[in-house]
């Protein structure tokens, strides 16, 4: 509707997690790289998690395109399922029979294509998605398909991707098993200031025109600010923020035009969920962004205290070393003040005859 306008060739700012629009960052590079090593290196479990909206799909998409041509690959993104119907989808994926009710029948079949491929020297890996939702129960029973195994090597890689939820629920202590064999770790967090105003101009940038849009001082702060550098919610806004430009037939943003549009779309209680919280006058309405915000700068707070506490700590051991070395040096001042005394008088003792001739030559 707008790219003739602001001349580009597709929609910058579009939902689908394209690949081809995937923002460099570096918490994005580190994590490829990770992921990269993790599939090169043949690692039992790989983890990779993230907040809604980071760019999860989008960079497991962007792996796949360097994924090796010798690799079978499988991926399940429905994730509200019991073990069966998993076992299912996973045969299914692999291109495998899974009109298949008995479990074990199931992974007899799997069993059996997971052999044929290494036998092959292809290798298979398992992608899940949106893993969060999985229970103790089933996350077990996915540690159990790693040991598909021959004398030489697993037959079966597996990449978990989900929310912050997914880490929570690996450390109880019934998936310490799991835990134990997950060897690659990623996180994705969200943008700072810096990177959410480079991820707008290289998304504009990828579309065909960097320049699209002139950005008046303070809108791309905003656009920060309501967004938290979430690039789903970045796109959300920026695709409004080029159609109302349109609309008003201009090629930028104005702070009073932006503010505006953040009032239109209700931004923060429509994208940031809103809790109750009581307190002594009633129960309160609470942005969940403002409480998330309080809890970050008492952890700022905290880990200055624990800072402080550290480096008061190296003082005081410091401290006590000097005293230690003071004392040990005055008592070997001491030793010396002693062993002076003891010799002087013998200094003044008068001489002997033969001293006195040998003096007086």
């Amino acid at each position: 509707m707008y790219l003739k306008h602001f001349e580009l060739r597709a929609k910058p700012f579009d939902l689908l997690p394209d690949p081809g629009f995937l923002f460099p960052s570096a918490v994005h590079k580190r994590a490829l790289a990770y992921l990269r090593y993790g599939l090169q290196e043949q690692s039992g479990f790989i983890l990779l998690t993230g907040e809604v909206g980071a760019g999860k799909t989008t960079l497991i998409r962007s792996l796949l395109r360097q994924i090796p041509s010798q690799v079978t690959l499988a991926k399940i993104f429905n994730t509200q399922v019991n073990s069966t119907q998993l076992l299912r989808l996973i045969n299914e994926d692999f291109g495998l029979e899974h009109a298949i009710n008995d479990k074990t029948e199931l992974l007899r079949s799997l069993n059996s294509f997971l052999i044929a491929q290494y036998a092959a020297g292809r290798r298979s890996v398992l992608i899940i998605d949106e893993a969060q939702n999985l229970g103790a129960k089933l996350l077990e029973e996915i540690r159990l398909l790693s040991n598909l195994e021959t004398d030489q090597a697993a037959l079966l890689q597996i990449i978990l991707v989900g929310q912050p939820e997914l880490r929570e629920r690996l450390n109880s202590p019934e998936l310490i098993q799991l835990r134990q064999r997950i060897l690659v770790h990623c996180h994705l967090s969200s943008l700072n200031y810096g990177e959410s105003s480079q991820y707008i101009l290289h998304r504009l940038e990828k579309a065909g025109n960097r320049n699209a849009l002139k950005w008046n001082p303070g809108c791309m702060e905003t656009v920060h600010a309501v967004t938290r550098g979430i690039p789903r919610l970045i796109n959300i806004l920026c695709d409004y923020i080029l159609l109302d430009a349109f609309s008003m037939g201009m090629r930028e943003v104005e702070p009073e035009h932006l503010k505006a549009l953040l009032e239109q779309l209700d931004f923060e209680t429509q994208f940031w969920p809103v809790v109750r919280q009581r307190n002594e006058n009633g129960t309160g309405r609470v942005n969940k962004a403002e409480l998330d915000a309080v809890q970050l700068k008492n952890e700022v707070l905290m880990a200055a205290v624990a800072d402080l506490a550290r480096r008061m700590d190296i003082m005081e051991r410091d401290h006590r070393a000097h005293m230690a070395a003071f004392r040990s040096m005055l008592s070997s001042v001491r030793r010396m003040e002693g062993a002076m005394a003891h010799l002087e008088p013998a200094s003044r003792a008068p001489l002997g005859r033969a001293g006195m001739e040998r003096g007086t030559e």
